[in-house]
């Protein structure tokens, strides 16, 4: 069966935005050392998933960088030429390229994408979506980017549990940048 991860940024304090949606507090001044990290954890990817409103600004914005000649990169090119599932309730049709519309449960939906042959899937969304995948149980792994940064209030993703969630940490790293990532998955009871 294939994994799903959670690639993530969030501040100190758990949340992936400000309260308005802010994400001017994030750190992009990555060194090749978190770079390397990220190039390793989206090498086995072959499906990337996304909830509409992540959608609507990532995909456009990964093909802008693929067709500019200053930012066209190969990490560009995984980001736009891997196939996508955004999950959506409210699109009729996707007008981009290599992705297709998933309208029907999430778990099942996932479910489905995992029993699939294949390589990893990777998910990426805001805070209504991660949190809807986290509380499902549905991710393997999550890749938790902890940025430098308290803020005080804003939009958490481990919220509405209905029950504890454990973890078994595989991996810890600091990287020159501020970012930790701390990389776990979910434990065996």
């Amino acid at each position: 069966m294939r994994k799903l991860k959670l690639q993530v940024q969030t501040s100190v304090d758990g949340f992936i935005a400000g309260p308005n949606g802010e994400m001017d507090w994030l750190v992009w001044n990555w060194d090749d050392g978190i770079k390397s990290y990220v190039t390793a954890l989206t090498q086995p990817v072959d499906t990337i998933v996304l909830g509409r409103k992540l959608a609507q600004g990532f995909i456009p914005t990964w093909t802008s960088h693929l067709n500019n000649p200053e930012t066209a990169d190969d990490f560009a090119r995984k980001m736009v030429e891997t196939p996508k599932v955004v999950f959506t309730k409210t699109l009729g049709s996707s007008e981009w390229a290599h992705t297709e519309l998933a309208k029907g449960d999430l778990t099942e939906e996932i479910q489905k994408l995992k029993n699939q042959p294949g390589g990893d899937i990777i998910a990426y969304g805001g805070a209504t979506f991660v949190s809807s995948l986290i509380k499902a149980g549905l991710i393997d792994e999550l890749h938790l980017f902890i940025n430098p940064t308290i803020l005080g209030a804003g939009m958490p993703i481990f919220q509405d549990l209905s029950s504890r969630k454990k973890l078994k940490l595989i991996q810890s790293q600091a990287f020159d940048c501020g970012i930790v990532v701390l990389n776990y998955e979910k434990a065996l009871d």
